[in-house]
């Protein structure tokens, strides 16, 4: 006959660690890397620290927020390429920005997340705080740089959610394929736009691409006046 468990008493339990929001956003990283985003709700995050939905909502708003907050915590791996004062600061900020896209690029539905989702954690300060420094260096006025930031950085999201997706999504080479096929394939009579802009339209590399854009947005930046804005 199997001897009888006695329950344990809460008292004899270990203490769970008490909540706090820097321990609720390492948890969610947790789930996302372990089961993907879409698994990270309040629901499934109170689950995995033991505790009722209802107390995670002292440290974060929502699931929103809470994507948010993963999406800042990410942001501590983006290379800020120094601090100094010296360097080609064009050439850095194309690799604070290329940084921010592989980072985002690593987790697909993050980037597409991100796209909306506005983090407000000190890794996001730090990084506006870098890129604005970068296109004051390079000769940006205050609303130039203060509108330019939000333009790369929107840029640069998109790119990632973009490159990610398709990188994610095994149907995405046939796809291309399927779209190159028919830009190639569009008549002079009916299309001569594209079929004068062919094979231009579908040629060069991701990473060509990235740098063209990354050029162009910067000086369209450095070249554009922005309104004033009133203090």
């Amino acid at each position: 006959m199997t001897a009888r468990r006695e329950p344990t008493s809460r008292r004899d339990r270990p203490a769970k660690p008490a909540l706090s929001r820097q321990w609720i956003v390492a948890a969610a990283l947790g789930i996302m890397r372990e089961e993907g985003l879409e698994k990270v709700t309040m629901r499934r995050l109170a689950q995995e620290l033991d505790t009722g939905p209802a107390s995670l909502y002292v440290y974060v708003a929502n699931t929103a927020a809470l994507h948010a907050a993963v999406l800042d915590a990410l942001l501590g791996d983006v290379d800020l390429a120094g601090d100094d004062e010296g360097g080609d600061w064009r050439e850095q900020l194309r690799a604070v920005l290329r940084s921010y896209t592989l980072v985002l690029f690593a987790y697909p539905q993050l980037a597409r997340s991100a796209l909306v989702a506005r983090p407000s954690g000190e890794n996001y300060l730090r990084l506006v705080e870098r890129v604005l420094v970068l296109l004051s260096r390079g000769g940006a006025g205050r609303e130039q740089a203060a509108w330019g930031v939000d333009t790369l950085l929107q840029n640069a999201t998109a790119t990632a959610a973009e490159q990610a997706t398709r990188e994610s999504d095994p149907a995405a080479t046939d796809e291309w394929n399927a779209t190159v096929h028919t830009l190639g394939a569009a008549s002079e009579a009916t299309h001569p736009a594209i079929s004068a802009h062919m094979p231009a339209l579908v040629a060069g590399s991701p990473e060509e691409r990235f740098r063209w854009g990354f050029d162009v947005l910067v000086n369209g930046i450095l070249a554009t006046p922005a309104p004033a804005v009133a203090e």
